[in-house]
């Protein structure tokens, strides 16, 4: 596989996460516009279109970045040596960069404000928890598949994030940069900036914890006195 500079690497997280964004804010501005007031089908319409543009853009940038797009997948991939620190410090910035200008670029599309700050409320020990099991469930998606069949990680990822919105009670965030980028959103996909940082929190957690799992569960075998221990 071709080696890409940094510079290119990064301006394709900032492109991906913009792409990201401007998905999960616009399909959700378009859904609560034609849905009529029925929020389970604003909520459809904001699901395919997310778990749709996921398939194309890690197609499309994940031989030039790893197609990241996500602050706790950069982390877990730090941690699993794969990327440098500071090239990952790299990775988070311009993640949340490209993310914000994603909601704006939205905003603009469907002629609403450009700066806004949500008021959407998504709090409480039940959402947390949704979003360290959305997470956690990301992760441990896109490492397992790696392990099992690599050129199938876009459509599993996107497979999941479609399945999440609907089995967690906070809709799958499962991603910092996104958390971040839909507090200057007050539409359909929005969250308050003050309940921003317990949902980072729990995905850290979510991701940390399939990491841990991942690392044990794909560990080679141990061999000790002549036996294969697993």
């Amino acid at each position: 596989m071709a080696e890409y500079s940094n510079d290119r690497k990064l301006a394709a997280e900032f492109i991906g996460t913009a792409f990201l964004l401007a998905t999960v804010v616009g399909s959700g501005i378009m859904a609560e516009r034609l849905a009529d007031g029925n929020v389970a089908i604003a909520l459809l319409g904001n699901t395919i279109p997310t778990g749709a543009i996921l398939v194309v853009l890690i197609t499309m940038f994940g031989p030039i970045s790893g197609a990241h797009f996500n602050p706790a997948v950069t982390l877990v991939f730090a941690l699993r040596r794969e990327i440098e620190a500071a090239n990952a410090v790299w990775y988070v910035i311009f993640q949340i960069t490209g993310g914000i200008v994603g909601v704006w670029i939205a905003h603009l599309m469907f002629d609403e404000t450009l700066l806004q700050f949500s008021q959407k409320a998504r709090t409480g020990g039940a959402q947390w928890f949704a979003e360290g099991v959305a997470t956690f469930g990301l992760v441990i998606t896109i490492l397992a598949t790696l392990k099992a069949r690599e050129q199938a990680v876009a459509m599993a990822v996107g497979l999941y994030i479609t399945a999440a919105y609907w089995f967690t009670a906070s809709t799958s965030f499962a991603n910092p940069a996104v958390t971040i980028a839909r507090g200057f959103s007050d539409s359909f996909a929005g969250i308050r900036p003050i309940d921003v940082g317990a949902f980072v929190m729990a995905q850290i957690v979510g991701a940390l914890i399939a990491y841990a799992l991942a690392r044990w569960l794909y560990s080679p075998a141990v061999v000790r006195q002549g036996q294969e221990q697993i």
